[in-house]
């Protein structure tokens, strides 16, 4: 997923940033930062590990407020005095914060209606009913795309 490649290099940006010594007289707000960013990618590998959709949900929404702590860390020492030699990468990450909350609500939009349980649910029987669903609504599709064009050339 292009999330996780996306925020991993976040994560590893944030984690050098931290190491500047302006965050030395801050190890509460280095700290919380620090928490904050990995606590997104790890609620959604625990999410994904439980292995029921409605699981996997609630650790995106936990994620996405992990998300949304992140960026407003970044929002509070983008104002401080100390870090202005660093307000350009600041901002960087802070995009990055809110592409990955996006992202996230995406994501939750589409399990929301998704017809998938989950993994823990999932069954050789299920994955070939699944599997003839697609394939029927793949066929009607075309089918429905075959008729457009067939009434369009009559005309």
């Amino acid at each position: 997923m292009k999330l996780s490649s996306n925020y991993s290099r976040a994560e590893v940006r944030t984690f050098a940033l931290t190491a500047k010594p302006c965050f030395r007289g801050h190890a509460g707000t280095r700290n919380q930062l620090e928490n904050a960013v990995v606590s997104i990618s790890n609620n959604i590998a625990e999410g994904f590990e439980r292995g029921t959709t409605q699981e996997l949900l609630t650790f995106i929404y936990i994620s996405r407020g992990s998300a949304g702590e992140t960026r407003s860390m970044y929002c509070l020492i983008e104002q401080l005095p100390e870090f202005e030699d660093f307000r350009s990468e600041i901002s960087d990450l802070k995009s990055r914060a809110e592409s990955t909350s996006r992202q996230l609500r995406a994501w939750a939009d589409s399990l929301q209606n998704s017809q998938i349980r989950g993994a823990r649910y999932l069954t050789d029987q299920s994955r070939r009913v699944d599997k003839q669903r697609q394939e029927r609504e793949e066929f009607l599709t075309e089918l429905e795309q075959f008729a457009t064009e067939s009434h369009e050339s009559q005309i």
